[in-house]
């Protein structure tokens, strides 16, 4: 089957007592068309890179990096399965669920062209959080989530456009690099090795370089402490 946006999804403001910024857009809803476009730096910027979308948490959320996220529908098939429940469209909060498209084994760097007029480019894994945990209502849910490691992926929005149900996903360029989006989400989660492949290829927004070098200098101070 071609890949294609088997349900674009948006989210509306609604109580949450997960974080204390009191309110989350995480419950998406399927819309039959939405505009994409670049939202801008994630403090102080437009939120989500999704029109109408809206964003609780923007100081972990959204930003030019963060703007459109995506989950393969062929995953949560695969949750539902495990968990024994349905799980609609929009479930874990993603803007694109896509079909036929593994978007787990995108590379860093990777785009997409969406419908006739949209480009994405793949930025990096969805790190999950306690409003996430709160949505599900799984016991143990990020740790359960974090050891199956396949989080989705997070998009630039390069070039925008309105981007429709239905539309067709194409994969236009891949980097000549191997690091993919669950290679970085191990990175971030501690996996040392990992993470030196991942800075090493250079495929990473320098903001999340950053953060990533940072995590890499705390983890190997605890280490050294340890083996003191």
């Amino acid at each position: 089957m071609a890949a294609h946006l088997l349900s674009l999804n948006v989210g509306r403001a609604e109580p949450s007592t997960a974080k204390n910024v009191g309110v989350t857009g995480i419950g998406k809803r399927p819309v039959e068309a939405a505009h994409l476009r670049a939202p801008g730096p994630k403090h102080g910027g437009l939120g989500s890179g999704v029109e109408g979308d809206f964003l609780g948490d923007t100081r972990h959320h959204g930003g030019d990096y963060q703007a459109v996220y995506a989950f393969a529908r062929e995953e949560l098939d695969w949750w539902a399965a495990q968990l024994g429940r349905e799980l609609p469209h929009g479930m874990f909060g993603e803007n694109l669920t896509t079909t036929g498209l593994d978007v787990d084994g995108a590379l860093v760097g990777e785009r997409w062209a969406v419908g006739d007029e949209v480009l994405l480019e793949v930025c990096g894994p969805r790190i999950p959080c306690a409003t996430f945990s709160a949505r599900m209502g799984e016991r143990g849910w990020v740790k359960r989530f974090s050891e199956v490691g396949r989080t989705g992926a997070y998009l630039s929005v390069v070039t925008g456009g309105t981007v429709r149900a239905g539309d067709a996903i194409e994969v236009v360029h891949r980097p000549d690099h191997d690091i993919t989006v669950p290679d970085t989400f191990r990175a971030f989660m501690g996996d040392l090795e990992i993470a030196e492949r991942v800075l090493a290829a250079g495929c990473l927004v320098e903001v999340e370089a950053a953060e990533l070098r940072e995590t890499v200098a705390r983890r190997r101070a605890t280490t050294a402490e340890l083996d003191a």
